[in-house]
């Protein structure tokens, strides 16, 4: 486990931690740590690099590709706390507060597709 890992994971509360704590926990790291945060530019060029990492694990492991002979097998959790790390550093840098995203999005779903998916045949079994 690297430094930066262990000093984000001494900062993460027992049992779980929330959207909210975890925008102020990236938010400690990056500055104290970090040194500062890259422009939302690089920022976002940044999450494409680590979209595109976590889509070439699910290619090979779940999708039609194989793994090259020498090709190195990163670690699929990793990967997606990867995103997950470069994307709450783009929502500290814009003023989105994550957890009120989600809850509106999830409102949003909630009341748009509460028929369609159960109206779809192609999702039954």
């Amino acid at each position: 486990m690297s430094i930066a890992s262990m000093w984000m994971a001494n900062r993460m509360i027992e049992n779980g931690v929330t959207l909210k704590q975890y925008q102020q926990d990236v938010d400690a790291w990056i500055n104290e740590i970090g040194i500062r945060y890259f422009d939302q530019l690089t920022n976002t060029a940044i999450l494409m690099e680590e979209v595109g990492e976590l889509a070439r694990i699910m290619a090979r492991e779940y999708g039609e590709q194989s793994w090259k002979k020498s090709a190195e097998r990163p670690e699929l959790a990793d990967e997606m706390a990867d995103v997950l790390f470069v994307l709450t550093c783009l929502a500290n840098q814009c003023g989105v507060d994550l957890t009120e995203a989600v809850q509106r999005n999830m409102d949003k779903k909630s009341g748009r597709d509460r028929e369609r998916h159960a109206n779809n045949t192609k999702l039954r079994p």
